[in-house]
């Protein structure tokens, strides 16, 4: 009886303590993911990943994709630790690298530090590494877990799985629309939709997307800046992005002027002028050439193109159709609907051109991820099902 009692009394511990342990675990990976959010919008080609390194239950060392994409978030959380790294345990948002790019294996460094154990959110569909990082942990002696938070963490790196595995970037949709569902006034007149908090978070969007884009009707109508504004982070623009089939973009947009502060890439025809791409190139633009119809520039060609210049994660902004293209093509993989409190009037421009909103609300393509208010404003986010 009493060998029975003390039986259940050490599997009760022995439950407690491995309830315990992942219930740190889980908090490690989430501070971990958190840091790597740091890096969105900043780390292309290279995915934003965040690392922490543990030992008796402290944190002794954090990294997070540099920018640019180095130093690696594994590396920089070593070199923040040192010797305290031997025998403790690393939590990595994504599979450490096991190839020799620009910078020696993440892998590598991770077995010459010493470390005991590594907690990794989700494997690397990148096929150079694709589960020989783990592989070559393991082959060192480093206990591996894989695939806690593995859910957020695709999300978070959904940009660098959308490359690798499409050849394109992750396409995040972005629709300030009115309460009946408009964009703009007659004749695409600019109105003011949201309000300061709604703005805020459209330009921390900015702030963590690698490339924005719009068509040049937009430019046309609108002459945006499409920086991020937010105070202290004025180096956090996006690229920006033109679809510009004639190459009718005016020299004095404040794009163009901008250009050289912040990159300016125009999308044209093959078929465009040369002399109006050799100006735009005076001025500082990049001119990249796609394959285009009467009806446009061909989208999945564009997306071709900036993946191939590392793009990973691309914010559409507008026009409304532009974002109807987009949405036609079935080339949206997560939709920012920010809806104003006031109605424009029947004789508005509808957000999609001809296509109704509830394509995209009403539609098993979409799933709703996440709503919440702001200010008079609301925010719901849609995602690919």
């Amino acid at each position: 009886m009493i060998f029975r009692i003390l039986e259940e009394q050490l599997g009760q511990q022995a439950k407690q303590a491995r309830e315990t342990a992942k219930a740190a675990d889980l908090r490690f990976m989430q501070l971990a993911l958190t840091l790597g959010r740091r890096g969105l919008g900043r780390t292309w080609p290279n995915p934003a990943v965040g690392a922490v390194i543990v030992k008796d239950g402290v944190i002794v060392g954090r990294g997070w994709t540099q920018p640019g994409g180095r130093p690696h978030a594994e590396v920089e959380a070593l070199r923040r630790a040192g010797e305290a790294a031997r025998g403790a345990t690393l939590y990595v948002t994504l599979e450490p690298c096991s190839h020799f790019g620009r910078s020696p294996p993440c892998a590598d460094a991770v077995v010459a530090a010493g470390l005991a154990r590594v907690v990794s959110a989700i494997e690397d569909p990148n096929p150079e590494v694709g589960g020989k990082g783990h592989a070559k942990l393991r082959a060192a002696g480093i206990a591996v877990d894989v695939g806690l938070c593995q859910a957020e963490a695709a999300h978070d790196h959904a940009g660098h799985f959308r490359r690798i595995r499409d050849k394109r970037p992750h396409v995040i949709l972005k629709l300030a629309v009115s309460a009946d569902d408009k964009i703009a006034a007659s004749g695409g007149k600019t109105v003011a939709i949201s309000g300061e908090a709604a703005r805020t978070r459209v330009h921390l969007l900015r702030a963590r997307s690698d490339a924005i884009l719009v068509g040049i009707g937009t430019v046309k109508a609108d002459d945006p800046l499409l920086t991020c504004r937010l105070p202290g982070m004025a180096d956090r623009s996006p690229v920006r992005v033109v679809l510009d089939r004639a190459l009718r973009i005016s020299g004095d947009s404040r794009l163009v002027h901008s250009a050289r502060e912040t990159p300016l890439w125009v999308m044209t025809s093959d078929v465009a002028e040369a002399p109006a791409a050799v100006k735009l190139g005076a001025a500082g633009a990049q001119v990249i050439r796609v394959a285009a119809s009467a009806a446009g520039l061909d989208l999945p060609a564009v997306l071709h193109a900036l993946a191939e210049r590392g793009i990973t994660r691309l914010m559409v902004e507008g026009g409304s159709r532009v974002a109807n293209s987009f949405v036609a093509a079935g080339l949206v993989d997560e939709i920012w609907l920010l809806r104003g409190p006031d109605a424009i009037g029947a004789d508005g421009v509808p957000a999609l051109d001809a296509m109704p909103l509830d394509a995209i609300t009403q539609s098993p393509a979409f799933r709703r991820r996440a709503s919440e208010p702001l200010g008079k404003d609301s925010l719901n986010i849609y995602e690919r099902a």
